[in-house]
């Protein structure tokens, strides 16, 4: 991360005032906490922490791209239209900073988007939309904090908006982030697993009443056309509970 002096960094806009001490930042991290513990699942969680990256940090646009298996990073929260091109544009030619903080899970920071040359083309587009200084810290997570959860973007339409005491806000916010989201995706998966054991279960009862079948064997049933068919076991149940019938092939 760096943390280069800075001098001259603008007011932050109207409306969205910085914590004016070290209390007050407390305070404000303390309140976040509550309601990322209070959040209903990954959407409410990420929601909450792009709507406190503006009250917290020097910027006006705030979003958070989080990391999808098997599949490109998604975008999970935009403050506003612009931070949704910004990531796509990156996300659909697999280059830029959000990309680059998500692969070497280290902060990336631009000063100027018109002065910008590790990226020229795409931060042209950038400071056409009138982006000027970008900031995106990587959520990781992990006992060593080698998994990337996604990236907290930060967006100021001024030049040089982000000095060392935003990176360092910035770094604290992305940790609660991280944690914040890493639980309520376990959540959400353990969730999802009970509901499933759910709809198994209920299938595996059609099957032994239709065929007067002991537990053991209406489970190989489901199983075998799980396989058969290439279909997830809860889906072959929710079919049979829908339907009444197995999946063909």
């Amino acid at each position: 991360m760096d943390h280069s002096d800075h001098a001259g960094a603008p007011d932050a806009p109207l409306g969205r005032p910085e914590p004016a001490n070290t209390q007050e930042t407390a305070d404000a991290f303390a309140r976040l906490a509550v309601e990322l513990h209070d959040a209903d699942g990954v959407v409410e969680t990420v929601e909450a922490v792009a709507q406190f990256a503006l009250q917290a940090l020097n910027c006006s646009y705030a979003g958070i791209a989080l990391n999808s298996r098997g599949a490109r990073p998604e975008i999970a929260a935009v403050t506003d239209p612009v931070v949704a091109e910004v990531f796509e544009m990156q996300l659909a030619s697999e280059t830029g900073p959000l990309v680059t903080a998500l692969r070497d899970r280290a902060s990336v920071q631009i000063r100027d988007t018109s002065t910008e040359e590790r990226w020229p083309e795409w931060a042209a587009k950038v400071a056409a939309l009138g982006v000027r200084s970008v900031l995106d810290v990587p959520l990781v997570a992990g006992s060593q904090r080698t998994r990337t959860v996604g990236v907290l973007g930060l967006y100021s339409p001024n030049p040089d908006a982000f000095g060392a005491d935003d990176e360092a806000i910035a770094y604290i916010l992305a940790r609660h982030a991280s944690v914040a989201v890493a639980t309520a995706r376990h959540e959400a998966s353990m969730a999802q697993a009970v509901d499933a054991r759910k709809l198994v279960g209920q299938a595996m009862g059609i099957l032994m009443e239709r065929f007067a079948i002991d537990g053991d064997r209406a489970f190989a049933i489901l199983k075998r056309y799980s396989q058969d068919t290439n279909t997830k076991l809860r889906d072959v149940a929710q079919q049979l509970i829908d339907t009444r019938r197995l999946p063909s092939g």
